[in-house]
């Protein structure tokens, strides 16, 4: 408007004809800057209107938001269920104690922006891009270890609360790490290992009374061609599963519990399975993506492209040879205890079933606690399969929709069981990009139109744009920790 005026009063020494003319293109641009401010508004608006939805719909009781960029991984002490670590697209990681939220009311409304977040224990600080993965050590959580996309591993010491760290030792050994996993077992503590983008995999152990050497490579393998995508230990720590782009499976032998048991396969005595892409009944095109062990590492399941998921056994070791006191792979190997009758090749290596979870890439995998024989799959199509493991791993139950919005499907990030043997072992939780925290009871006759869902929780922004939940924890299930593509964590009390 402003920008016309000097134009008007020149008009005033023209004709009355000029003038009426030039009055109205005024009055036609005074319409078009009316029209100006009300788009502008209608963008301020939707800011507004989201917020708002958060508001309303945020069921937390608790929230950190350290992070400047998005959570990618987040981690849960061992001990103490309440110390949390995450790491993000800002190239740092926080640890940091929800035990607040326990006495927290939810807060909804304008609740949400007047509850103080949770505080910073310690600042996880010198990778130079992002922190993508990220674990305590078992059994006692004394080690923190990150991995980034900058290609380092660091270590961090805690004392026993948990509490209070101090940085320990730094790897650097490729240009990208993927993802990282504590060994369970006890008789190998503070073992971790990572897969990285060029295919390698390495097992570490961390000692710090190990001076100059806080930081020492057990293995290294090298038989992935691509970049390793995701690993797994058996419930009792003694082998290590990993998958690739490549479409291989490499099931290793890592301290040569199977080795001392004459069950290592044909690649080379490092494995006791490996299965590629060269086998027609195994091929999944276009790559392999999660993987998962059965509670009794009686089989592996791995999910690719397309939905594709196939079934492979792994051989039973001895559980003599397997809690022989640690010695690590050198005193295992060859020479190791040998117990007969209970270690056993069985249906090691066979591909025990070929299978579709959904239509798009299988994002996650987990197995049921014994004695439920459930098999999860989420898929990046927004499905959730059932599979019952102890019945030819028949469907028992397909969720089409279960993670999704206003627009369209969104996909399931991580599927997990409640580690219970109880009631409660039949609960499974899911995440998603829609951000919505979800739990489903897997037995058969329930609410939620046959679905099974019984809880959700929401409070991230979701609708799939950088507001999704990338992770979660959960102890025995009684609180869940999400880490949100917002770049803020939640606590949800979620109940049994």
């Amino acid at each position: 408007m402003s920008a016309h005026q000097p134009h008007q009063e020149h008009d005033d020494e023209e004709s009355d004809e000029e003038a009426m003319l030039d009055q109205a293109e005024v009055e036609e641009e005074i319409a078009d800057d009316e029209d100006a401010p009300m788009d502008s508004d209608d963008d301020e608006d939707q800011p507004g209107d989201v917020h708002m939805e958060i508001d309303i719909q945020n069921d937390s009781v608790a929230h950190f938001d350290g992070h400047t960029d998005s959570i990618f991984c987040i981690a849960q002490h061992p001990v103490h269920p309440e110390i949390v670590a995450t790491g993000g697209g800002d190239d740092v990681g926080y640890v940091f104690d929800v035990t607040p939220a326990a006495g927290a009311a939810s807060a909804n409304g304008e609740g949400r922006q007047e509850r103080e977040g949770a505080k910073s224990l310690f600042k996880l600080e010198g990778h130079t891009d992002s922190v993508n993965a990220i674990a305590f050590t078992y059994p006692k959580g004394q080690y923190l270890a990150t991995a980034g996309l900058d290609g380092k591993l660091r270590v961090w010491q805690g004392e026993p609360a948990g509490k209070k760290w101090k940085f320990l030792a730094e790897a650097s050994e490729v240009e990208e790490i993927n993802w990282l996993l504590p060994c369970p077992s006890p008789d190998h503590p503070n073992v971790i290992a990572l897969g990285a983008s060029d295919g390698s995999v390495w097992v570490y152990q961390i000692d710090a009374k190990e001076k100059g050497s806080e930081l020492t490579v057990l293995q290294a393998y090298y038989l992935h061609t691509e970049a390793t995508t995701a690993g797994a230990w058996t419930p009792d720590g003694s082998l290590l599963a990993t998958v690739s782009e490549d479409s291989c499976l490499y099931v290793w032998d890592v301290f040569g519990d199977a080795a001392s048991q004459g069950l290592t396969a044909t690649h080379d005595s490092q494995t006791v399975v490996g299965l590629t892409a060269q086998d027609e009944r195994f091929k999944v095109q276009g790559g392999l993506y999660t993987i998962a062990i059965a509670s009794n590492g009686a089989f592996v399941a791995v999910g690719g492209s397309e939905g594709q998921l196939r079934i492979v056994g792994l051989p039973r070791l001895a559980a003599e040879a397997t809690t022989s006191g640690g010695g690590g792979p050198r005193g295992k190997t060859g020479g190791g205890k040998q117990s007969g009758s209970s270690s056993s090749k069985g249906q090691s290596g066979e591909i025990l079933a070929a299978l579709q979870a959904g239509q798009d890439n299988i994002e996650t995998l987990a197995f049921s606690p014994a004695p439920i024989t459930l098999l999860a799959a989420g898929n990046v199509d927004g499905s959730i399969t059932l599979f019952d493991t102890a019945h030819r791993f028949a469907i028992r139950r397909r969720i089409e929709e279960a993670h999704t919005d206003d627009e369209a499907p969104q996909a399931v990030v991580k599927v997990e069981f409640v580690k219970s043997s109880g009631p409660g072992g039949w609960l499974l939780r899911s995440v998603g990009y829609d951000g919505v925290l979800r739990s489903w009871d897997t037995r058969g006759g329930t609410a939620a139109a046959g679905k099974g869902l019984v809880g959700e929780w929401k409070g991230h922004r979701g609708g799939g744009e950088g507001g999704g939940i990338m992770g979660f924890v959960q102890g025995t299930g009684e609180r869940v920790i999400t880490a949100g593509d917002d770049g803020v964590a939640l606590v949800f009390e979620t109940p049994l």
